[in-house]
């Protein structure tokens, strides 16, 4: 066990590395019984309450196991990739969804994206780049670890309305995580998960800026045209939400540091001299920035070749196989297939039933829209915008924000309401994915490290999320108003 710890030490990892320690440290048998009962005992009981009007006796029995799965994602009595590879099994077993529809989520070119990224990401640590990347850093911010963090993660945040958030926020941890270790900033650590919490939370925010920064977006856009004819361009999107963006990343790296209060006099450790020294890229160091180059060249031209995101990244990844930049043991073994397929992966399936069961649009049109319907652009464009955030830490945000849509443009038009709005509300409020770890892939790419546990994420995004919302509805009672958008 000594031999295999010390393995896993040299290449990087440690033994706590999936967020959750072996049994003899964790929950106790009886703990681990009770919470599984605990978790039964919610589901069963909001599964024996009367069928509201409205919602199909599918759409009830997801809403209960969801319910149980909800205390199981903030307890975790077992591993949360077991967790989601649970939810799987009882929407089937309770008759929510069909199996091969289940297991399809498991298998969706997003979670290959999120699994591709981890691939370059591990490619560029191997070969030296990302040490290159903190060191530069460093030299910019210093060693101090708050500084430090706020530095990257508006500057990684900002990137992402330009790049995909999940390609942010992996770099920003593979530049990170060498310095965590050599301060000895262990998981469990409130400077670990202010670290690689704030990480995320930034890049999702960031992703909002710009009509390409995230699919949501872009999915905002086209419905938006679709339904009223009215066409987004990149300009527009911009002015009106990357202001939004720029006090959005702040707010909630802000609201994550509240929440953990890290040690504001830890530092990382000092360059030496030779660290400091420019020195000349390696040739497998060039290769890597040749492939990552390209990885990004066909992130920027998917409308050109019309190819997945994950068609791209997984290329790159094979591109650096057959380079030698590492070989394929070591790449097999620092990616955590896991995590990605199963928690992200669930999460997808778990969204597509929350939309195919109904009970996704029986809380939109019956519990939700009633309350917000009449009451003027401002609480549209805040109620939806809540909504949409709560009900992306459960789906994917780019369908949150489809499902959502086709149901809101019209109501925002019944009220006299300009539905671009309501567009940019339903584009930017599904930043906001914080309270769950499979509400987006950065959360999920950060989870990988080991650093929080979900219990954890929900603490930070409890506060990060009110406060998200709080910007959002100051900049259009302001900014939209100067441009004439309301």
């Amino acid at each position: 066990m000594a031999k295999v710890e010390a393995e896993l030490q040299l290449q990087g990892h440690v033994v706590e590395k999936q967020g959750y320690p072996e049994a003899p440290q964790g929950h106790s048998m009886q703990r681990t019984l009770l919470l599984i009962l605990l978790a039964i005992g919610v589901g069963v009981a909001v599964w024996m309450l009367p069928t509201p009007e409205g919602l199909s006796e599918k759409g009830h029995t997801y809403l209960a196991l969801l319910a149980a799965l909800l205390i199981m994602f903030l307890t975790e009595p077992i591993p949360l990739p077991m967790v989601m590879a649970s939810s799987g099994l009882a929407m089937v077993l309770l008759g929510i969804e069909q199996v091969k529809v289940v297991w399809a989520g498991y298998a969706n070119p997003t979670v290959f994206f999120v699994i591709g990224c981890l691939m370059i990401a591990i490619i560029a640590e191997h070969v030296g780049l990302t040490e290159r990347l903190g060191r530069l850093i460093l030299r910019h911010t210093g060693t101090n670890i708050v500084k430090f963090s706020f530095i990257s993660c508006f500057g990684l945040g900002v990137a992402s309305s330009i790049m995909h958030d999940v390609a942010a926020t992996t770099i920003g941890i593979m530049a990170m995580l060498p310095l965590m270790k050599a301060a000895n900033i262990h998981p469990g650590s409130r400077e670990g998960a202010f670290l690689l919490l704030a990480l995320p939370f930034s890049c999702s925010a960031g992703g909002m800026g710009t009509l390409v920064g995230g699919g949501r977006n872009m999915v905002s856009a086209a419905f938006l045209k679709d339904i009223t004819g009215i066409d987004i361009s990149f300009f527009e999107w911009t002015l009106y939400a990357m202001p939004a963006a720029i006090l959005a990343i702040p707010a909630v790296w802000c609201a994550v540091y509240l929440v953990f209060r890290p040690n504001r006099n830890l530092h990382f450790k000092e360059l030496s001299e030779e660290q400091k020294a420019k020195k000349p890229f390696t040739t497998a160091e060039i290769k890597a920035l040749i492939v990552v180059a390209l990885v990004f060249l066909g992130f920027f031209t998917k409308d050109w070749h019309g190819q997945d995101y994950s068609i791209v990244v997984f290329g790159g990844a094979i591109l650096a196989l057959i380079m030698r930049l590492i070989n394929w043991e070591e790449l097999n073994h620092k990616t955590e297939w896991a995590v990605a397929l199963m928690v992200f992966g669930g999460g997808i399936a778990l969204g597509t039933a929350m939309g195919t069961s109904g009970a996704a649009d029986y809380l939109a049109k019956e519990i939700f829209f009633p309350l917000i319907d009449g009451k003027g652009w401002l609480i549209l464009f805040v109620g939806m915008g809540v909504f949409a955030a709560l009900l992306t830490n459960l789906m994917a945000n780019v369908a949150a924000a489809a499902l959502i849509l086709p149901i809101a443009i019209p109501l925002a038009q019944m009220n006299g309401i300009n539905p671009v709005i309501v567009a940019m509300a339903l584009g930017m409020y599904t930043s906001f994915a914080y309270l769950l770890v499979v509400g987006c892939p950065p959360n999920v790419v950060s989870y990988t490290t080991g650093y929080f546990k979900p219990s954890q994420m929900a603490k930070a995004g409890l506060v990060a999320l009110p406060l998200g919302v709080l910007i959002l509805a100051l900049v259009a009672m302001t900014w939209w108003k100067v441009i004439g958008l309301v």
